[in-house]
């Protein structure tokens, strides 16, 4: 913890320790801050900001977002770094699209399967790293550069879309189910589906790590696998299970996305990628948790969410966006590693 002691002169604080306080105050609470003055900000560059509308796209494209970056959160909590929940994002998009369009397949094996599908890849990433001592990085940046080669293959490079033109020249047997549709595109009571869906497995996610013992497990993990594993931790259980989450949610958000757009998007999960890993480690700043965590990550798949939707209001071209948006993940970075240093 940062030391918070004070050195007075004179009865008065020192200028270190004001400058300390400060320090800590933007810590803890600088994201929610980010947040609220962009709100302020972008409501002042175009009237429509602050709609209904436009907000409730908002939160939509958030969810999302937060799915792939619960992905790369609990990778984090090991000590790993999952890049490839954009491919795993893309291929449960897709695949649930197929499962409906080309062959007409029940409601429940449309959400089931890319779910495995999304563990299957978790383990496989989990065997690379693991078992033949690939660092975390490589490991699940071969994965991603594997499994989107599979995804293009598999769709030819087209987007798949109820009454699309099969290769053989016939129409697709099937379409979106309005039941699968309502899930991205309904609402209860005026509250959009995906964010009842994500704030639901937000809570979930978050009693599991700080109240459950598997959840404390991870976190030990992660903090320092030699002491783990002298403690009794099965280190390689732990780092298996983190990475098997971090597919099957980003499977979820693959599902999720397909229902939002009613489509199968073959490059849907790359452009969300940097969003989602940018969410995560934003997050570790957040109330000064200075580690993974779901709160933290949700308000910084928020921030991403409103910097994104604001430049575009704005016509800030994509290639200035990234700018932004990598300035924003630096300053949480920078904040949560000096503040470890100070520590």
């Amino acid at each position: 913890m940062i030391n918070k002691k004070s050195i007075s002169v004179g009865g008065q604080p020192s200028n270190s320790s004001i400058e300390e306080k400060i320090f800590i105050l933007f810590y803890k609470y600088g994201t929610l801050l980010a947040i609220v003055l962009a709100l302020l900000f972008f409501s002042t560059q175009s009237k429509y900001f602050l709609t209904s509308q436009n907000m409730g796209d908002v939160i939509r494209s958030v969810c999302v977002v937060t799915l792939m970056a619960i992905g790369v959160t609990f990778s984090a909590t090991t000590g790993g770094f999952d890049i490839s929940v954009g491919s795993i994002t893309g291929f449960a998009t897709v695949l649930s699209a197929a499962m409906m369009v080309w062959w007409d397949m029940p409601l429940f094996l449309v959400i089931l399967v890319p779910m495995i599908m999304g563990i299957a890849i978790g383990l496989w990433n989990a065997l690379l790293i693991e078992k033949f001592k690939i660092p975390d990085i490589l490991a699940t940046m071969a994965s991603m550069f594997i499994f989107e080669g599979v995804l293009i293959t598999f769709t030819k490079g087209y987007s798949i879309f109820t009454n699309m033109t099969m290769q053989n020249g016939e129409k697709a047997p099937g379409k979106f189910n309005e039941t699968f549709i309502a899930i991205g595109q309904g609402d209860i009571l005026g509250i959009p589906n995906p964010v009842i869906i994500v704030v639901v497995l937000i809570i979930i996610c978050h009693i599991f790590l700080n109240y459950t013992k598997y959840g404390r497990l991870l976190y030990m993990t992660g903090g320092n696998k030699e002491a783990a594993r002298l403690s009794g931790v099965s280190v390689i259980k732990y780092r298996v299970l983190s990475y098997a989450l971090s597919g099957l949610f980003a499977a979820l958000g693959g599902v999720l996305l397909a229902a939002r757009i009613g489509s199968g998007e073959v490059n849907a999960g790359a452009s969300l990628l940097m969003d989602a890993i940018a969410a995560s480690y934003i997050g570790y700043s957040v109330l000064g948790q200075g580690k993974p965590n779901m709160i933290g990550t949700f308000a910084g798949a928020v921030l991403m969410g409103i910097l994104l939707n604001g430049l575009t209001m704005m016509n800030v071209p994509y290639y200035e966006q990234g700018i932004i948006k990598g300035a924003v993940l630096v300053l949480a970075l920078t904040m949560t590693y000096a503040t470890k240093k100070k520590a």
